[in-house]
């Protein structure tokens, strides 16, 4: 897998959790179950393991955040959205 497939799939990934955690915060449950779906399916297209530790981490907790409350499922999938980012954004 090319470096920027990578990055593609772990960018899309962090804006369906971003997304997802709007989507909590506006009450607009529906809606960010679609999301958090989409970034499960995104973590499962993602085939690698030269990621960082922490990153994997992430990557295996967000099946948690569907039995999480609203609001602490908001607050997770924000903080892995950032995280991701910065992962992508550090890693060349």
């Amino acid at each position: 897998m090319k470096s920027m497939d990578k990055k593609n799939i772990l960018g899309s990934l962090a804006m369906d959790l971003k997304r997802a955690a709007l989507g909590f915060y506006r009450g607009s449950d529906i809606m960010a179950s679609r999301f958090l779906d989409e970034a499960i399916k995104r973590k499962n297209e993602y085939k690698s393991d030269d990621l960082k530790p922490y990153i994997k981490k992430i990557l295996t907790n967000l099946e948690v955040l569907k039995k999480e409350t609203k609001n602490k499922s908001a607050e997770t999938a924000l903080m892995y959205s950032t995280l991701i980012q910065n992962y992508i954004r550090s890693n060349p």
